[in-house]
């Protein structure tokens, strides 16, 4: 296209003619610059040479100039092995100072090159150069509105527990469950034939109760809001004590054998006993129990209610897992899928109806169920026995616990199962298990007379923010 006229053109203001006007838009005037309705970016500063196309103002043919930005968007797409005779350039140092290294199939050039100027792709002058700068799906951390943050590390947990206390006479057996943390910061622990609680923010230990020489704890379980703990007996009864005032308020038979298992629902305890039921009892009745579950063959083991206290999920050394509702005697929801007893249970807090629960010694797996489709969603074989589970109620993970034959706890991000930690320490089955109620901290026991406290979730806020209870209270003391 010829170059525009640029003889000047002054039309008569008193006499306007139509002509004059059309003509005033065919020969502009030079001293001003006229911009019309097309854009056609400047290519003068770009170094073509960099990305192997050919300038404009050169001979070469525009198909020569297609056939290169080809090449160069199937290197950036699918790699270099992809475009036959042609590798992207990269910006490779030598001995000098300014040189990058410019390779093709058939040889290698090095050329002395000042800072390119990569503009080619974006109408804005690159201060900063980085091996994305070269492809044109780089990065450009200048672009305005859009930032590129790194790929987050994974989170670090702590390999090592800040706190160890000796446990004396803490049984090593599968079927109870005597370690729990209430929702005003105290454990409550069960040795022997006593109860135990541990203050955390103060490490205060108090002695609660002593049942006698003839009679032992199977369980504890803190209620949701209040200060008082059911301790399950070894002769089948339930007590319930005030422990702000380290009072027992009663005692509530029902069972004939052991009780190794319990679980609040607001004013509603459920009691898990080795002959095979589970008692429902509401703590404000006169009556021991209001109800009585029957389904299981062998001892109850495991119970849980979920977060919305609509369901109770139990467990049994008959390798069953059963799911009841608020007013059921017989189970709504029914799981045979483990071969070994089911001790561990755990509703998530962040979907309503997922259900975890884990398998014994001849199971090892870990399965996930979702029980307001009835749907058996995944399973994760641990390769150890599974002794017990804890969701975290901060982020999407969740704690197991196991025996035979590594005696190991493992984080698990869900619902990926890939392993944040795997930590060790105790030499017995880690059977016995509790978070804190920051939901930060894990507690859990061993039959080697430990309990060992873990900081392995993050706090709701910060992942960097420590346990209220944490690293000041390191060391290792005695419970009683």
């Amino acid at each position: 296209m010829d170059p525009p006229s640029t003889s000047k053109f002054s039309p008569d203001p008193k006499t306007p003619s139509p002509k004059l006007l059309a003509a005033s838009y065919r020969r502009p005037s030079s001293s001003r610059t006229i911009y019309g309705d097309r854009f056609i970016p400047s290519r003068s500063s770009s170094n073509f040479a960099l990305f192997n196309l050919p300038n404009s103002s050169s001979n070469a043919s525009s198909d020569d100039s297609n056939s290169a930005y080809t090449n160069l968007l199937k290197s950036a797409l699918f790699g270099p092995e992809c475009v036959s005779g042609f590798q992207p350039l990269t910006p490779e140092k030598s001995s000098s100072g300014g040189r990058f290294s410019c390779r093709s199939s058939g040889s290698d050039s090095v050329f002395q090159t000042s800072p390119p100027n990569c503009n080619i792709f974006k109408y804005k002058t690159v201060t900063r150069k980085s091996l994305h700068s070269l492809s044109p799906f780089g990065f450009d951390d200048q672009l305005p509105g859009v930032s590129h943050s790194p790929v987050k590390a994974p989170r670090k947990v702590p390999r090592s527990p800040y706190k160890v206390l000796d446990a004396p006479a803490l049984q090593d057996d599968f079927y109870l469950n005597l370690v729990d943390w209430s929702s005003h910061n105290v454990l409550a622990v069960g040795l022997g034939n006593c109860v135990y609680l541990w203050h955390a923010s103060s490490s205060k230990v108090v002695k609660l109760c002593d049942l006698g020489s003839d009679d032992s704890v199977c369980s504890v379980g803190w209620a949701q809001r209040n200060t008082h703990l059911a301790v399950g007996t070894s002769n089948g009864k339930v007590q319930l004590w005030d422990a702000s005032r380290c009072k027992r308020i009663r005692t509530m038979e029902g069972h004939r054998l052991r009780v190794g298992a319990l679980a609040w629902s607001s004013s509603t305890l459920s009691s898990g006993s080795r002959d095979k039921s589970i008692l429902q009892r509401d703590i404000r009745a006169q009556e021991d129990y209001v109800s009585k579950l029957s389904g299981h063959k062998s001892e109850v083991c495991g119970l849980k209610w979920s977060y919305d206290n609509r369901e109770l999920a139990s467990g049994g050394n008959d390798n069953r897992l059963f799911v009841w509702n608020q007013h059921s005697t017989q189970p709504v929801l029914k799981y045979c899928e483990h071969t070994a007893a089911v001790k561990a249970i755990a509703w998530s807090p962040h979907l309503h109806g997922l259900l975890a629960s884990g398998g014994g010694t001849a199971d090892r797996c870990i399965r996930f169920w979702n029980t307001t489709t009835n749907t058996r969603l995944s399973c994760m074989d641990t390769g150890s026995q599974v002794c017990n589970l804890v969701w975290s109620k901060n982020v999407n993970e969740l704690v197991s616990t196991h025996g035979y034959s590594q005696n190991q706890i493992i984080v698990w991000r869900y619902p990926s199962m890939s392993k944040l930690a795997t930590l060790t320490g105790h030499t017995y089955r880690v059977l016995y298990l509790a978070i804190s109620p920051d939901g930060q901290t894990i507690v859990t026991g061993a039959g080697d007379e430990t309990l060992r406290f873990w900081n392995v979730f993050p706090s709701p806020k910060s992942q960097n923010t420590e346990s209220e209870i944490g690293a000041s209270s390191l060391g290792r003391t005695q419970i009683r």
